[in-house]
């Protein structure tokens, strides 16, 4: 979901808003925060409870239990089961319902705060790294900064740049989303006074890290 021309724009944007800042910011992309086995067994358990009651009302209605009983009961609770855990795997909206929304929350919180150790965005001198994490398959975006950032801008300052990358990955343009929230945090930045210093170096990449998990 993102060429090379969306990579070269998001680090161009990152460029230009630390040229006026003195923030560092790191965008994380990965394709998925979990890989979430559970969306599996909740549908393939849903799947044969619903498959198994629907055949005892059929068959059971019409009187055929005499007949075939074992295959009654077992075929349907089976192939509810496979159809369900296929349906899920291959479609994503499905998946994400099976898993439900606080769980897609606090996994992506989770592999947001993974990257940002890992991403080292704490390693700034005066603390101003921000981390600009989308999760494509939860639609879910977080912003994490550091304790420079955070004693000038709050937490829910970010909500408008977040829910615009969310739009875009939604949309299937996730690069173009993702160029205009590094634009937005730059001017937020400096609208909140995270001023450049004269001696200001550029101390993380501004490459887009991409990632499976």
């Amino acid at each position: 979901m993102f060429t090379q021309g969306d990579r070269d724009a998001i680090a161009a944007a990152v460029r230009a808003a630390e040229e006026r800042t003195g923030g560092e910011i790191v965008p994380v992309v990965v394709e998925a925060s979990d890989e979430y086995e559970v969306a599996t067994w909740r549908a393939a358990t849903l799947g044969a409870l619903t498959a198994a009651l629907v055949a005892a009302v059929v068959y059971g209605g019409a009187g055929l239990w005499s007949t075939f009983i074992v295959a009654w009961i077992a075929l349907p609770a089976t192939l509810g089961a496979t159809a369900s855990a296929l349906l899920v795997n291959l479609w994503p909206a499905a998946r994400r319902a099976v898993i439900g929304d606080e769980i897609l929350q606090r996994r992506t919180m989770r592999r947001a705060y993974q990257a940002f150790l890992q991403e080292e965005v704490f390693q700034t001198r005066d603390r101003t790294g921000i981390l600009i994490f989308l999760s494509l398959f939860e639609h879910r975006v977080v912003v994490l900064g550091d304790s420079g950032i955070n004693a000038r801008v709050a937490q829910e300052e970010w909500q408008g740049i977040v829910d615009g990358v969310v739009a875009g990955i939604r949309q299937g343009t996730p690069g173009p989303a993702l160029v205009e929230a590094i634009q937005r945090c730059g001017q937020l930045l400096e609208r909140r006074g995270v001023a450049l210093r004269p001696d200001d170096t550029n101390e993380l990449s501004n490459e887009v890290r991409l990632h499976e998990r």
